[in-house]
């Protein structure tokens, strides 16, 4: 009982987290051109399974405030695929700097496919696709550069994150 007691806490501490740096930076959050700092958290699937919920959590949270139905339906699921995936990696490869490239990958594409295509929905304007998946592209590969690899090796340094 303990231990899902534990994967459940994580789960909804790495939820709330993601929701609330994403809405208090919400300028820079949402849109064609973001900086979605909580992405830095994306990395956090290489090292326990329950970041897998608690980001999906976490992005449907913080979405409830972004763009409609769509943005709520879609940004989920992109963030669910890209965390499951970086979990496999996490399982699977652990030399690194293997394991922290190919960690970062999954959201990096997965966003830069996936989410231009709610803004061409919402807006109609899927001629613009090209565009917006470069610009979000480039916001989650700086996020994850800057923010996420540095908070993997500070994980890293913890033991408790390794036997996980």
């Amino acid at each position: 009982m303990k231990k899902n007691t534990n994967s459940l806490a994580k789960a909804a501490i790495i939820a709330a987290l993601y929701a609330v740096v994403t809405l208090a930076l919400a300028p820079i959050s949402y849109g064609p051109v973001q900086f979605r700092v909580s992405e830095a958290m994306t990395i956090l699937p290489l090292f326990f399974p329950e970041a897998v919920v608690g980001l999906t959590v976490g992005c449907f949270i913080a979405n409830l405030q972004g763009n409609g139905i769509v943005d709520i339906i879609v940004g989920p699921l992109a963030t669910l695929l890209a965390a499951f995936i970086t979990y496999l990696i996490g399982r699977k490869i652990k030399k690194e700097p293997y394991r922290i490239i190919l960690g970062i990958l999954p959201p990096i594409l997965c966003n830069a496919f996936i989410i231009p295509l709610t803004f061409g929905l919402i807006t109609e304007a899927l001629s613009m696709y090209f565009i917006n998946m470069l610009s979000v592209l480039g916001g989650e590969a700086a996020v994850l550069v800057i923010l996420g690899i540095p908070l993997y090796y500070a994980l890293r340094q913890n033991k408790y994150f390794e036997k996980q």
